[in-house]
């Protein structure tokens, strides 16, 4: 399953602010923060409780961006939101710089963990759903992970850890693209039937389009998914949703060397004004 769901305006938009940033830094993962950027743009505006001005605000919602390496989308909503200038965006991966390739917590307002050695954040995720529980506080904790992450044996130890105690504050979202750095998933280690798989291991699971704004609304709208129950979220996404040039392109995974003239051309086709 993907998405033929067409971008809206924002949509194209926070695209060329992440093609504007992958440009100030020289490199990045653009595949995958496209993939991602829907998913992130609903939580940030839709779903999470938070306080830029203050970002340790202690009954937030907790959001682990367990895919780090995607960071570019998680770059752009922290921006929009103010948890920091936008300038910053124009300095990634600059010497002395805040925002890396991937995000730290003890240099970024918002970063909740250090993330992109790729198959801890749900580890963290069940702890901060376990210290909610414990200390008897409203926020909830959210985690996406990769799909190319879910062949991490450590994400399925943390989701039965998960089930076997009943985290109904926790939420996974699966950025699910089907394709990996290099190949297509089902070439390199196939995970369908996924939601099947979060079933067993005590989640509630729904499956929704991850470009469709709307559907991801309704969904996260109405969590858990199942009463007494972690949820999964598979949400069925396109890596590099948005260009033709990215979309399903494994050499777009993580790219260093783009000429002036492709900027040009991947500008011109989101259509959207500066």
């Amino acid at each position: 399953m993907t998405s033929a769901t067409p971008l809206d305006d924002r949509g194209k938009r926070q695209r060329r602010d992440i093609l504007r940033a992958f440009e100030a830094a020289g490199r990045g993962h653009i595949g995958g923060a496209f993939s991602a950027m829907e998913i992130v743009r609903v939580l940030y505006d839709d779903i999470l409780s938070f306080d830029p001005s203050n970002p340790e605000w202690p009954d937030r919602d907790r959001f682990i961006f367990s895919k780090g390496h995607s960071c570019l989308a998680l770059y752009i909503m922290l921006a929009e939101k103010g948890f920091f200038p936008a300038e910053e965006l124009g300095r990634i991966s600059e010497f002395g710089a805040m925002l890396g390739g991937h995000p730290e917590a003890d240099k970024i307002p918002g970063v909740e963990a250090s993330t992109g050695s790729l198959g801890h954040g749900l580890s963290i995720g069940v702890g901060c759903a376990l210290a909610a529980r414990i200390d008897k506080k409203p926020w909830r904790t959210f985690v996406l992970v990769g799909d190319g992450e879910s062949n991490e044996g450590s994400v399925w130890e943390a989701a039965l850890s998960a089930g076997k105690h009943g985290l109904t504050s926790l939420t996974v979202l699966v950025d699910y693209n089907r394709f990996l750095s290099y190949n297509p998933a089902h070439e390199v280690q196939e995970l369908d039937p996924l939601a099947d798989k979060w079933r067993a291991f005590g989640f509630g699971v729904s499956e929704v389009d991850g470009h469709d704004v709307q559907a991801l609304r309704d969904v996260l709208g109405n969590l858990p998914v199942e009463p007494g129950k972690p949820s999964a979220i598979v949400c069925n996404t396109i890596k590099g949703k948005g260009l033709r040039a990215t979309e399903n392109n494994g050499d777009w995974h993580h790219k260093a060397r783009v000429t002036p003239e492709e900027f040009k051309d991947l500008y011109a086709e989101l259509e959207v004004l500066a």
